[in-house]
């Protein structure tokens, strides 16, 4: 988050600016595009020669397929195995705008819904591939133990997605590892986009748009893979859970989680702010009463950028949260280094969320 000078903070309580200036001072940091998406032939005349090479050129609305090319500031970790398993597009939003989205495949093979397969049939074996007894929960009922002799095995691990919107200063490309990884390890696929003026994403980044991008990413990933919202696990990370309250408190979903988030722009250049101002942007602390999912709330104690009260604030003010993650010394950028972190969510994943649905 940005600093306030003296003479910005006088002029902030003498003549409150709208919103979007607050928004653009204290949030948005667009880097450099570390990535750009390249047409793919298109099959027919012209062959492979027919597309051009090179960066994004086409609108939103033109057809084809896009290839996903990183550049060194990426940083990938990981072999052409991993890349070949991300798809890239772009749809536009309803404020007019490209947005870049990224759908990473960690689980081959996964279904959107839970699978229930009757022991001995014939979809069992196919069920059990894949790799699923390194990836998967299993979750076993045995029926015979009540004299039935008919069992029945649960693949939920295999359930849900995650609509993932990243922090500050980073893009899609800085970003493609860390969905790589967090994926396996947890056993989701990952979805994910550039907010306006990020990456290869169109326009200018400001809190409107913020949430007209999640809206355009949640239904492509509802359209384009046909996932149904209790498949879909909305995760926000620092300003990402400004987008992320939005939506969840005006659509029900699989569970929301809530990585580092901020109660509001005013609270965080003014930590003695105690009400919200007509003028305050990002109020997350306003909208997360109406969520009507599970939420999962992690903060670190040493958050050195949104203060750790910030956390705890949402968690008192959500009625469906659960319990929260708070990483004892983690700043604001070092959670996902603690063992914690993976343990809570593959827990609240593969264990909470799956007994709450069945």
């Amino acid at each position: 988050m940005n600093g306030l000078s003296v003479s910005e903070l006088c002029c902030l309580f003498c003549c409150p600016p709208c919103p979007g200036r607050i928004a653009a001072k204290l949030a948005f940091l667009p880097p450099e595009p570390t990535y750009s998406l390249v047409p793919e032939p298109e099959p027919g005349p012209g062959g492979a020669g027919a597309a051009p090479s090179g960066t994004l050129r086409a609108s939103a609305g033109s057809p084809g397929r896009w290839k996903l090319h990183l550049m060194e500031r990426a940083d990938f970790q990981y072999s052409q195995r991993e890349l070949d398993t991300i798809e890239v597009f772009l749809t536009k939003s309803s404020r007019g705008n490209r947005i870049s989205c990224m759908y990473v495949r960690c689980v081959p093979g996964a279904r959107t819904q839970p699978v229930s397969v009757t022991w001995g049939s014939p979809d069992l074996p196919a069920a059990l591939q894949g790799g699923n007894e390194h990836r998967g929960r299993a979750l076993w009922e045995l029926e015979g133990l009540l004299g039935v002799g008919i069992g029945f095995i649960h693949l939920w691990g295999q359930g849900y997605t995650l609509l993932f919107s990243h922090g500050n200063a980073v893009d899609l490309g800085q970003m493609s590892s860390f969905y790589v990884g967090l994926g396996s390890r947890i056993n989701c696929n990952v979805f994910s986009y550039d907010y306006s003026g990020y990456g290869v994403s169109s326009g200018r980044p400001s809190e409107k748009n913020l949430y007209a991008d999640i809206d355009a990413a949640w239904q492509a990933l509802r359209t384009r893979y046909g996932i149904s919202p209790d498949s879909i696990v909305l995760y926000g990370q620092s300003i990402g859970t400004v987008p992320t309250v939005d939506l969840a408190s005006r659509y029900e979903c699989a569970a929301v989680v809530l990585h580092s988030p901020l109660t509001s722009g005013m609270r965080v250049a003014f930590p003695d702010t105690k009400k919200t101002y007509c003028f305050d942007a990002f109020p997350n602390i306003e909208k997360v009463s109406k969520i009507t999912s599970p939420v999962l709330i992690i903060h670190g104690t040493e958050d050195e950028v949104i203060d750790f009260s910030h956390g705890l604030a949402l968690y008192e003010r959500c009625p469906k949260a659960v319990e929260p993650l708070w990483v004892e010394g983690a700043g604001h950028n070092d959670i996902e280094l603690y063992s914690q972190y993976l343990e809570r969510l593959r827990r609240f994943i593969s264990q909470e969320l799956p007994s709450q649905r069945a």
